[in-house]
């Protein structure tokens, strides 16, 4: 709850979906909160600061903004970033096209690929080193400029230089850049070993290219934020999500934007590790429905699952540490259509905020998931926040889901809803257990963490297919990213390959490397001028036997770095991960990585526990809802209004401002100490 009382210590995380933005007001010294939802504009900056001059204390005041941004994401799976030009070592023009030999489909000779950056604007300069960082042909510097006139007169808006062999020596592609930064009117310059100081050439140039790709982009759209909020008298710099769980500064995303990918997803993945270790869930399935897409991540003690690579789009590899997210074009918004060989399809096109879906009443005609819920008595459309109450919204999902799907196949509109329902919640299962079964966990180990605005609507439904025997919803599920905003630390990762026998490994060197990274970061969060109760530094080392090309991440000491211990704790890692010792095998260290995190304060998400209480006598409402085949009266709850421990029996609707959950014929559930719901699920034996 909020009173009308300002100070210094409100704080707002924002989460821009494709359908909502969605804010999180949060006093930490009073405990007060604000929720906003507002539908996403064109501009995506409109609706930001639109949410954040909406909230209870006056921009001036506001001690921190915190953003979760998918900018950087849609302009690449759009293709709406940047003109870019390439400057690279001569005869490796194409080495953005030919990639790794892999093709858009697994069956067949078919699809495309169109690289990010054309053929035109891939230029060559004389240069060359090897592989261990020695000039083998000096740098010809001419070349270097006549390239970067090229490039602009071609209408080239930003530059990646990159290099062979620049991970084991960045001079060339420094001296290129100084030259560049003297003759390239733009600024935006991409250096490969800046951003990815690690061997693979491909991926270096992709994670570089994605980099310079959309840097004008993600830069023009922070700047517009940035602005706005200095105009109106805020003194601190705007802080972004990065796709690894952690913060930096927007200035600092402008320059490296490659490392905002994934960060509204990752938002929601650190929020859902902090709220279930809270209720004592260490091992969560977390599943982000919205309007547009549903991602899944796991989370394992507390932690979310990172990954060092993740495929943007065919042939797209980013190579930077985030959080291993899978995500699939399925959410509230995702259209239903009949195709021409007479299959129900759900997505992945989705109506989006504009025009929404039909019972939005904004002009959209095709139905959706949103439209089916509405028609089995699963929603009420008048709670919906940021949507005004459309006149004959009912009637119209109702006609819209008869004519595009019921017609086609032969059903009565209630059982075209149930199949779009089937349909949809068949694609999230299959996109669980993407990430889970087919990933060596057992479901049946873990909770089901939904949040979204659409996650608890279809939460239930789907444990029981997966055989979760849990599911906990957050007291505010459609703004847990933007929880995740708050809750987020700063965080920096810097790696460097050295791809030497283990055994050969000047120990004092890496020392000296591991510490040089460390003291960077370190540097990076004071300049960063954040206030962080501490920082934490972690080193690591990524490993591998001679022959393979696969690493693994073991942790190691420093100051102190040891050669047999690190040996050690691979062999160890190895041998748990595949039941085998190769005593005879020569193990390589490929690389050298630190992350330095700076904590912020800690946030108590028992702030969000119930503080209402139903007046007395007074019963919940009732609504007929539709569940496997049949209507059954099922019990309405305000989730504002229920208390911790109290027991609710399915069939029952638990509705919120931000969201609405379901709980199924044969579930219970209870709301903890902390305010979220834990559902227990019927499980049918199989």
């Amino acid at each position: 709850m909020i009173s009308k009382s300002y100070n210094q210590e409100w704080q707002v995380g924002v989460d821009v979906g494709g359908t909502n933005t969605d804010l999180l007001f949060l006093n930490r010294q009073t405990g007060e909160y604000k929720v906003a939802k507002l539908s996403t504009t064109s501009d995506q900056s409109l609706a930001v600061i639109q949410g954040i001059e909406s909230g209870p204390s006056p921009v001036a005041e506001l001690a921190a903004v915190v953003h979760g941004t998918t900018i950087a994401t849609n302009a690449v799976l759009e293709r709406k970033g940047a003109r870019c030009g390439l400057i690279t070592t001569r005869g490796f023009r194409d080495i953005l096209e030919l990639g790794r030999r892999t093709r858009p489909n697994n069956y067949g000779m078919t699809g495309s690929f169109e690289p990010l950056i054309d053929r035109e604007l891939r230029l060559e300069v004389s240069e060359r080193l090897d592989a261990r960082g020695r000039v083998l042909l000096p740098l010809d510097e001419d070349e270097v400029r006549t390239a970067l006139k090229t490039l602009h007169e071609l209408g080239a808006e930003a530059v990646v230089i990159h290099f062979l062999h620049a991970y084991a020596n960045p001079v060339h592609e420094q001296r290129a850049a100084d030259i560049a930064r003297n003759n390239w009117p733009t600024g935006f310059i991409s250096i490969s070993s800046d951003i990815l100081r690690e061997v693979r050439e491909f991926e270096r140039g992709s994670t570089a290219a994605v980099n310079a790709y959309v840097q004008p982009v993600l830069s023009s759209y922070l700047s517009r934020i940035s602005d706005r909020l200095q105009e109106a008298g805020f003194g601190h710099d705007l802080l972004v999500m990065q796709g690894n769980g952690g913060t930096l500064t927007a200035s600092a995303a402008a320059r490296q934007p490659v490392q905002t990918v994934m960060s509204g997803p990752a938002a929601g993945a650190v929020a859902a590790a902090h709220i279930g270790q809270q209720s004592g869930f260490d091992n969560l399935i977390a599943c982000d429905m919205g309007g547009t897409s549903f991602d899944v991540s796991v989370i394992v003690g507390a932690t979310p699952s990172l990954s060092a690579e993740k495929d943007l789009a065919y042939g797209i590899p980013v190579r930077v540490p985030m959080v291993d997210i899978h995500t699939i074009g399925a959410g509230g918004g995702s259209i239903a259509r009949v195709d021409s060989a007479g299959l129900l399809r759900v997505g992945p096109e989705s109506a989006g905020a504009q025009p929404g879906p039909v019972c939005y009443g904004r002009g959209g005609t095709k139905p959706t998931v949103t439209d089916a819920n509405l028609v089995l008595g699963r929603i009420d459309v008048s709670g919906f926040s940021g949507v005004v109450q459309a006149e004959n919204a009912l009637s119209n999902a109702q006609a819209a889901i008869k004519k595009e799907v019921g017609n086609p196949l032969q059903l009565d509109t209630v059982d075209a809803a149930a199949a779009i329902l089937a349909v949809s919640c068949n694609q999230l299962a299959s996109a669980i257990r993407l990430v889970s079964i087919e990933k060596g966990h057992d479901p049946r180990d873990f909770a089901l963490f939904a949040f979204g605005g659409a996650g608890p609507l279809h939460a239930v439904t789907l444990a029981a297919e997966l055989a979760i025997p849990q599911v906990l919803v957050p007291r505010f599920p459609g703004i847990t990213s933007a929880l995740g905003c708050l809750i987020s630390d700063l965080r920096h990762d810097y790696v460097e390959t050295l791809w030497r026998p283990l055994a050969d490994i000047d120990e004092d060197n890496a020392d000296r490397i591991l510490k040089d990274q460390g003291e960077t970061g370190q540097r990076t969060i004071v300049d960063e001028a954040v206030p962080v109760d501490k920082v934490e530094i972690f080193y690591e080392a990524d490993l591998m036997y001679q022959g393979q090309s696969h690493v693994f991440r073991v942790a190691v000491q420093s100051p102190g770095f040891s050669s047999d211990a690190v040996a050690e704790s691979f062999a160890d890692r190895y041998r748990e991960r595949f039941d085998i010792v190769l005593e005879d095998m020569t193990p390589v260290l490929a690389s050298l990585r630190t992350t330095v995190i700076g904590r912020r304060q800690d946030l108590t998400h028992s702030l969000f526990s119930a503080t209402q209480s139903p007046a007395p006598g007074e019963a919940p409402a009732t609504r007929m809802v539709y569940f496997n085949g049949q209507w059954l009266a099922s019990t309405v709850y305000d989730r504002a209004l229920i208390n911790s421990g109290t027991h609710i029996e399915g069939p029952a609707i638990i509705q919120q401002v931000d969201s609405t959950c379901v709980i199924d014929p044969g579930a219970t559930a209870k709301i903890d100490s902390a305010g979220n719901l834990v559902i227990d699920v019927l499980l049918h034996k199989q």
